[in-house]
């Protein structure tokens, strides 16, 4: 079912706080008049006044007549509050729905490769885990020795399609899998523990057990989206003692 059109006031507002958000509006700056608000979104001078109301209600500016509007001092860390909630519930949005579609691509990749790995196929897993190894404590080494280790599963199960969307994704899976191991790593014991769960994986599927391959990918995938949502609760509690 198709997105209902935002209203022209409320593409307003949601510009005039990317603005703030990319650093273009500051505390106490001016906005431009309503002629040029109105020039610049191509929407008429009522719609531009409508979204000055909802921005002056909300706190975030302050409408002095004959003067025109300004970002509020006092209450730029609300709206800088707001802008930061709502990136970070986007971004869990997006990380949950990339883990989804990670738990039904990398689940039966894993059972493929367990039947279907070649010992060129088997070396290269084994040589991310190795990479993994060695970026304990290098953060962007590690990203991309998790991501080589996923990708290399998809490699061996010689499946083309599945590997033309891993292909496709992989940025957004190297970004998922950044801010993933940024929640599991913020102990450092779970460093080890995530290289374990990889190397059981891989045992798994060079010994040929595809079951407990596919078992094993599904609980490491399952273990992920756990840490994370606990860690958003976690983090909900705090800010509300």
């Amino acid at each position: 079912m198709p997105q209902p059109k935002k209203k022209a006031y409320q593409v307003i507002v949601d510009q005039i706080k990317e603005y703030f958000l990319n650093g273009e509006l500051q505390p106490g700056d001016k906005l431009p008049t309503e002629r040029e608000l109105a020039s610049r979104f191509n929407v008429s001078r009522t719609s531009v006044r409508e979204a000055l109301r909802k921005l002056e209600i909300k706190g975030f500016i302050e409408i002095k007549q004959g003067s025109g509007s300004f970002i509020k001092t006092a209450e730029s860390h609300t709206l800088g509050e707001e802008l930061s909630s709502t990136i970070i519930n986007t971004e869990k949005k997006l990380i949950y729905e990339m883990l989804e579609l990670r738990q039904a691509l990398e689940v039966e990749c894993a059972f493929l490769a367990s039947r279907r790995a070649t010992s060129v196929d088997l070396e290269r897993i084994s040589q991310a885990l190795d990479m993994m190894d060695q970026g304990k404590n290098d953060v962007e080494l590690g990203i991309q020795a998790d991501l080589s280790f996923h990708h290399n599963i998809v490699l061996a199960s010689h499946n083309s399609i599945f590997l033309q969307l891993f292909q496709t994704l992989s940025e957004h899976m190297q970004d998922t899998i950044r801010a993933t191991r940024r929640q599991r790593l913020e102990d450092p014991e779970r460093t080890q523990e995530t290289i374990d769960e990889h190397k059981k994986i891989y045992l798994a599927i060079a010994s040929g057990d595809a079951n407990q391959a596919k078992q094993l990918m599904e609980n490491h995938i399952t273990q992920i989206r756990r840490e994370l949502t606990e860690s958003l609760l976690s983090h909900i509690g705090e800010k509300n003692n």
